[in-house]
């Protein structure tokens, strides 16, 4: 019974779903968590309907009631979903492999896409996105029938959110857009009722819009998802709405609407055990802070240290880096430029060469940290390769406010040619076109004499 309480328990993390999800309106929540516990045995009726629900093969469930044990794997992929939840994601990826190995090609397919998933959580949390989008992609296209379509409409959802928040990491906001939204649709079309996994797709393509700077979009989809999860009894989707409602309001200005969502969302959160969304929601809200009317540097310096010691333990490189990217962000508000500086390096060394979005942020403040320790040069420098690469992204509106940061740097240091060409720039990115401005570049070199 403990090692079908195993299964079942694995089976509903994987679909995330909650034990009342799980529950149904034929068997208690209780039940559910007397059954996950191998303090219940069941009947082969109710392992029927449970396996309906978590979408797996009944098999895969119904073995464990005979008399023979089914082996050690599932053990050895406890262990590595163990080693990757306590923040130790190349001890998981090495197991995971080692069962992948065992399982081979005529384990059951519920095995073999436990290993799989096991494997990309494992390869992003190490900040390896190419490798684990490859898996990611492998374990979508494992989930289709043999004319390309979605063998279900909601089993892959959380391989989707996966490779969004991949591709997004990447700086390839449009494909992750079209994957998001073709989700979306597909479960619009079927009528799919509201579920947790379903308002995280929602929520994700919030995010996403949000990167794009199609903020009515991003709003729409916030105001929608928060409408959904509120038919819903899980907290991590009613946080999940609230919290990129609080991105939106964020990014389009309206400070109190986003402290006070996000603080909603936090409230949401800490009735849950994910430390991980408890750590990076604690760093969205130092971040609200920080560009408040009236910004509040040494409380959001208290909620990045707590999110900081969280995320040494239980998040990725990349979760780490945006903590550094915001506690810079920090010390520069509590004029203090060296430590913003090693802080920014910091999370540029996490990132790599592969995370544009982010790096591009980690840029700017970089930017500002080096204009006052009065190194102008360098701050011109990083400006600059921060306003690329948001562009590489599509994230246009983004690059608009890093190339007017660019002239102002390049204005404060005498640069007036090349803050006029910045600012061209910043408006072209965001939007406007003008003959006025095209009329007032300043004529070729070769034509000027």
């Amino acid at each position: 019974m403990a090692e079908l309480g195993s299964r079942i328990r694995r089976q509903r993390r994987l679909r995330r779903m909650s034990q009342t999800d799980l529950a149904g309106s034929d068997l208690s929540h209780s039940y559910i968590s007397l059954l996950e516990s191998g303090k219940r045995t069941p009947s082969e009726e109710v392992l029927r309907r449970l396996a309906a629900r978590l979408e797996c093969d009944p098999g895969y469930l119904l073995e464990c009631l005979a008399p023979e044990p089914p082996g050690n794997l599932e053990v050895e992929i406890s262990y590595a979903e163990m080693s990757l939840a306590n923040g130790e994601p190349e001890a998981a990826l090495t197991t995971f492999l080692a069962a992948r190995e065992k399982a081979g090609d005529g384990g059951p397919a519920e095995v073999r896409s436990a290993v799989g998933l096991g494997v990309a959580r494992s390869l992003e949390a190490l900040g390896r996105l190419e490798e684990a989008l490859v898996e990611y992609e492998r374990l979508r296209e494992a989930g289709t029938d043999h004319q390309g379509q979605p063998a279900s409409a909601v089993a892959d959802l959380t391989v989707v959110i996966a490779l969004c928040r991949c591709y997004r990491e990447l700086g390839d906001l449009t494909h992750a857009v079209e994957l998001a939204e073709s989700k979306l649709a597909d479960l619009q079309r079927l009528e799919i009722p509201p579920s947790v996994t379903a308002i995280e797709l929602m929520s994700t393509l919030v995010g996403l819009y949000s990167e794009r700077g199609d903020l009515n979009r991003a709003g729409y989809l916030a105001a929608r998802a928060i409408e959904e999860a509120e038919h819903l009894t899980d907290n991590r989707a009613r946080g999940a709405a609230y919290w990129n409602a609080s991105l939106v309001a964020h990014r389009n200005g309206r400070a109190a609407d986003a402290l006070t969502f996000v603080r909603k969302a936090l409230a949401l959160y800490a009735e849950g055990e994910d430390q991980r969304a408890m750590a990076r929601l604690r760093n969205a809200y130092a971040v609200v802070l920080l560009d408040a009317e009236t910004p509040d540097a040494a409380a959001a310096k208290q909620q990045l240290t707590l999110a900081e010691q969280e995320l040494d333990r239980h998040g990725s490189t990349v979760d780490q880096a945006y903590c550094q990217t915001a506690m810079a962000r920090a010390d520069l508000a509590l004029d203090d430029s060296a430590a913003a500086a090693e802080r920014a390096r910091s999370a540029l060394n996490l990132l790599g060469t592969g995370h544009r979005l982010q790096s591009a942020r980690a840029l700017l403040v970089l930017a500002r940290a080096e204009l006052r320790q009065g190194h102008g040069e360098r701050a011109r420098a990083a400006c600059e390769r921060a306003a690329l690469s948001l562009e590489a992204s599509e994230a246009t509106r983004q690059a608009g406010f890093a190339w007017a940061e660019l002239a102002e740097i390049q204005q404060e240091s005498g640069d007036e040619r090349g803050s006029l060409a910045s600012y061209r720039e910043s408006l072209r990115c965001l939007g406007y076109r003008s003959s006025t401005v095209s009329a007032a570049e300043p004529a070729p070199a070769a034509a000027e004499g």
